[in-house]
């Protein structure tokens, strides 16, 4: 499946499970006086400003904050996805600000599984190999039990009938489906959600946050990033940001 998206895999990097945590940190999520500025034009935008933040195992945190706040920026120090100006990031016991490009792509496949507002399935894959594509590029699962396990991950979100469509073969709720099975497939302690209902209708939306709900009852952590401060009163935690700055945190 790899080479029909001419994807070459990362040399592979060993990590500690997520308990054993090598740094210091006592927490699964630590970050540290995270600063994070983007050179513009007008000049230095700074989008974080020396946030603070622990997270521990088990937690349904609520990242709330208006549009343009930094909740997106916050999100994307944990996942790597982008890295702090200065500060420090542990996910875990792994030093995320600290790892190379290579490094990071596949510790991040391994230990977070993220879910995007606009979904990011690739379109000429089926849902059902979708799924299975995390799983491909860790190399997680023995090859001969990857199929079966997609399919049992379809299942959990009532995607099986959809299984061997393309993405533009289904509805916007459907592929939110699918990119939470996706994100499920590699079995991380943490999942990172960015808007996950945003392009949802209610109906489907509120089915997605239960399936959430769910997931944190069965053991894992999941940090979602919304405006909906309604949604947000029903996670255990919710961590409002104004203007790059941690300025509620709500138990």
């Amino acid at each position: 499946m790899l080479d029909r998206i001419r994807r070459r895999e990362p040399a592979a990097q060993s990590a500690p499970d997520a308990e054993h945590y090598l740094n210091g940190n006592t927490h699964l999520i630590e970050l540290h006086n995270v600063v994070k500025t983007y050179k513009t034009p007008a000049g230095d935008f700074v989008a974080l400003k020396g946030i603070d933040l622990r997270v521990d195992t088990h937690e349904f945190v609520a990242v709330v904050g208006k549009s343009g706040s930094g909740k997106s920026t916050l999100i994307n120090m944990i996942t790597g996805i982008d890295r702090p100006t200065s500060g420090q990031v542990f996910v875990g016991d792994t030093a995320v600000h600290k790892l190379s490009e290579g490094q990071m792509a596949v510790w991040r496949g391994k230990h977070l599984g993220v879910i995007f507002q606009f979904f990011q399935l690739l379109p000429t894959l089926t849902i059902l190999e979708n799924v299975m594509l995390p799983m491909d590029f860790c190399n997680t699962f023995p090859m001969r039990e990857r199929r079966d396990r997609a399919v049992s991950l379809l299942e959990q979100v009532d995607l099986t009938p959809e299984m061997n469509k393309l993405p533009s073969e289904v509805s916007g709720g459907q592929q939110q489906r699918a990119a939470i099975a996706r994100a499920l497939a590699n079995d991380p302690p943490i999942l990172v959600a960015d808007e996950p209902t945003g392009n949802l209708d209610s109906r489907t939306a509120e089915a997605v946050f239960a399936l959430f709900t769910k997931l944190v009852q069965n053991g894992k952590t999941i940090l979602m990033v919304t405006h909906d401060k309604e949604l947000a009163t029903r996670t255990t935690r919710a961590v409002i940001v104004a203007d790059g700055e941690i300025v509620d945190d709500r138990r």
